[in-house]
């Protein structure tokens, strides 16, 4: 993770360079594994001691001891979350479990692939983001989210819901 930051840090900061208005930052990453929640951590850490400003979003899958791959996912969410209370201003929290029994349950999958799964997660992202993408009678921008959706700063957490799913 130390090693690549700097160069993650130098293609952030060539876009930052190339926005006209810069209102945040946005991030998807797992809160299980090592590198997805431990490089997501730092990355999000490094950028906004950079960026101050900019809001910054993040969609993070939370691990589930039904699906887990690892036995060291727990405290990897654990060390992870403080880092997201610290360091951003709107977190989405996807249920892995949850991802895996729409796919069963709902879709009627009989074997799960991470590209059904990637489909589930983009599917939620593009409808929590639709009022950005799209014109409408709310002229809004991500700081405004922030400022009507979250009581207290540090209680930046959401649980997207996504309906109806169809087979």
């Amino acid at each position: 993770g130390p090693e690549l930051v700097d160069s993650l840090l130098d293609v952030v900061r060539k876009e930052c360079e190339n926005c006209d208005c810069l209102q945040g930052f946005q991030l998807t990453h797992s809160l299980g594994g090592g590198t997805r929640s431990g490089m997501g951590s730092l990355l999000i850490s490094k950028v906004r001691d950079e960026y101050p400003d900019p809001i910054m979003n993040t969609f993070s899958v939370v691990p589930s001891p039904k699906v887990s791959d690892t036995v060291v996912e727990p405290y990897n969410a654990t060390l992870c979350i403080h880092q997201l209370v610290e360091n951003t201003d709107e977190t989405y929290c996807i249920d892995n479990e949850a991802l895996y029994d729409i796919c069963f349950r709902t879709l009627k999958l009989a074997t799960r692939t991470y590209g059904d799964l990637n489909h589930l997660v983009s599917a939620t992202m593009s409808g929590v983001t639709t009022w950005l993408r799209l014109p409408g009678q709310l002229n809004a921008d991500v700081r405004k989210l922030a400022v009507y959706m979250v009581p207290i700063p540090r209680l930046h957490f959401f649980m997207p819901g996504f309906a109806p799913l169809t087979a």
